[in-house]
Order: structure tokens, then C-alpha cells, then sequence
């Protein structure tokens, strides 16, 4: 019987996997796409260093790769169910059924769809794109970078919080990177468009990480990148496809109109749907923010209340590239003790 099989296939499940495999275990990585990576495959550059994400996305495939670890791509996972003996039983599309003596989730997240919010008019206008859109585009420009419609890019505002820390939306949380991720995008955006006005819209900032509040002066004294406080209350596209947005400075408490050809969504993270789908099978308690509710979120962040059930990354809530590598680690030594334990 399998030590453990890790569903998911992105950092945290690669992450997991070698330092398990390293232990001694035997694993098994069951990932529904067509390649290792999650999100990462379609991110351009990681803050706070702007490292390209590739070199991180290479690493982690050559890591498991170098130990033969056994992988299923294109397989989704349809129900985790815990047989009498502790052990469990994995359905897959494939139908193939994997035994396991313990489960790890990695199941990561969902970005928001902007279409909910159709105030901002996301799929409507052209040039209204998401913060995830933006990183693909900069992933494949190789020369002067222009809006989706093909007009040059002169100014460029950013919407902080959406699908975050909204009532309308069902997401009262935040989504813990979406504040750098904007600073980052504007740094790069100016870095490429030295001539354009980039603005950045939001509630208020909040730069935890080390070297993110860093970013952000960088951001304000560098590269002049506008912040202000306040959110976008309408969008509406002009015969040339530029985007008429208005919005209130809360601030100076008066009202904005600005004309700008590029709209950037900054999108944040929901709970993945193949997480309620498993908690569904498997009687895993869920928060209710819908992400893993763990067995204690201080010193139990990997257990589920599931015996033998671990979780580990964005499963359990938002989290950067950083926090979702040092929590899989985590990870694999409660999994580690779990074992040992019990074999």
C-alpha cells in the first residue's frame, strides 16, 4: 500500500512530495492538468524579488523528476473515502482506485471570476483585464506592449480587492497578496511603459511580508506609481475603447473621472473547487470561508479533523509562493510522525 499519495501538483504538493520521498516514503502526486506547476505555470515574476517564476516552476519539476517520483497527470481526483482500517481509497477519472495509508491535500486555490462583478466590466470591455490576465501578458510580450483592443498603453489603473473583503461577493477574508501583487504589476509597468500614469485604487494597503513595504516605496519615490484610496464605482468604454472610470478619493473626500487603456482586476483567491468536493466525500470539516478548517490553526496547521488526512498550502487559505513552500514542509514532517506512529 501506497505511503502517501498528494493530491495537487503545484508548490505545495512538489514541495511535499521530495522531502517525503526524501524520508524514505513512498508517494504517488495525482494532479488534474496536464503538467506540475498549479498557478505558477502563469505567473511572469514573484515579489519581492521579481524572480521570474519559472526558475522557481523548474526547480520544483527537475526536484521531483531527479527522484522518480510517480506522477499522474490528468487525473481528477472524484472521492477520498476512509476505509475502516484507517487507510484510504482514492476514485479517480481515470477509474483508477489508489489505496493509501495517508492522504496530503494540496489542492490550492480558485481565482475569483471578475464576471461576478460586472460593475467593472470584465468580458464586457476589452481593455478590463485581470491581475492573472496581466502576468500572462507579460509572460509572452516580446516587444512594445499594448492593450488587448492594440492601442498604445499611455495610463493603467489598478482595482485592489476584488473578490475580497466583500460583502457582495460572499469573501469577507483578504486575499493576502493582492496588495503586493499590484505593486509589483505597477513597478513593471512603468519599467515598460516609462511614459504612461499607472494608478492603484484601493481600500488600504496592507504590505506583511519582508521586503513588501519596501516594494512599495519603491513603487512611490522610483517609479512614481499613484496610489489612491478609494474604490472604482463605474466603468465605461468610449468610442475610441478607452475605459471612463470614476471613482471617489476618500481621502480628499471628492469625487475622480479619469480616462485610462488598461483596467487591471486584482483578482483574489477562493477555495478551490475540488476542496469542497473531497470534504464532501471524506466528511472534512470546512471553514467558513470554504477553505480546510485545520485542526488547529497554531500548532496543528496540517491536520484536518480527519485521522490520517493532511492538508498543506492555499487548501487551508490564501498564502504567497514563500508561506505555501514553508507550510508543506511543515507538511511533511507532521506526515513524517503520523507514520511512524502508526506503522
Amino acid at each position: 500500500m501506497i505511503d502517501v499519495i498528494i493530491i495537487g501538483g503545484g508548490i505545495a504538493g512538489m514541495e511535499a512530495a521530495c522531502t517525503l520521498h526524501d524520508f524514505g516514503f513512498e508517494i504517488i502526486i495525482l494532479e488534474k492538468d496536464k503538467h506540475l506547476g498549479g498557478h505558477l505555470q502563469n505567473w511572469d515574476t514573484l515579489f519581492p524579488t521579481k524572480r521570474n517564476a519559472s526558475e522557481v516552476l523548474d526547480h520544483y519539476v527537475k526536484e521531483v523528476q531527479k527522484r522518480s517520483i510517480t506522477v499522474y497527470l490528468n487525473t481528477d481526483v472524484t472521492s477520498v473515502t476512509k476505509q475502516d482500517n484507517g487507510s484510504f481509497e482514492i476514485n479517480t477519472s481515470r477509474e483508477v482506485v489508489f489505496k493509501c495509508k495517508t492522504v496530503l491535500m494540496t489542492t490550492g486555490y480558485d481565482l475569483f471570476n471578475a464576471e461576478r462583478k460586472e460593475e467593472y466590466g470584465y468580458k464586457i470591455y476589452d481593455n478590463v483585464i485581470t491581475s492573472a490576465d496581466l502576468e500572462k501578458l507579460l509572460q509572452t510580450n516580446k516587444g512594445e506592449l499594448r492593450s488587448p483592443s492594440g492601442n498604445p498603453i499611455k495610463s493603467v489603473a489598478f482595482v485592489h480587492c476584488v473578490g475580497s473583503r466583500d460583502e457582495k461577493s460572499g469573501n469577507h477574508y483578504c486575499s493576502n497578496v493582492c496588495c503586493v501583487t499590484g505593486v509589483k504589476q505597477a513597478i513593471k509597468m512603468r519599467q515598460l511603459l516609462p511614459e504612461a500614469q499607472v494608478f492603484n485604487f484601493y481600500m488600504d494597503l496592507r504590505m506583511y511580508g519582508a521586503g513588501f513595504e519596501e516594494m512599495y516605496r519603491e513603487a512611490q519615490e522610483v517609479w512614481r506609481v499613484q496610489f489612491i484610496r478609494g474604490r472604482l464605482s463605474e466603468v465605461a468604454e468610449t468610442i475610441d475603447k478607452r475605459l471612463q472610470v470614476k471613482a471617489e478619493d476618500t481621502l480628499s473626500a471628492r469625487p475622480l473621472r479619469m480616462h485610462v487603456d488598461l483596467l487591471v482586476l486584482l483578482v483574489g483567491m477562493e477555495a478551490s473547487k475540488a476542496t469542497g468536493d473531497f470534504a464532501q466525500s471524506c466528511n472534512l470539516a470546512c471553514a467558513q470561508n470554504r477553505f480546510v478548517e485545520t485542526a488547529d490553526f497554531h500548532i496543528a496547521s496540517n491536520k484536518t479533523n480527519v485521522e490520517g488526512l493532511f492538508t498543506a498550502g492555499c487548501a487551508i487559505a490564501p498564502l504567497s509562493v514563500f508561506d505555501t513552500v514553508n507550510h508543506a514542509k511543515a507538511a511533511a514532517l507532521t506526515v513524517k510522525e503520523h507514520l511512524r506512529l502508526n506503522n
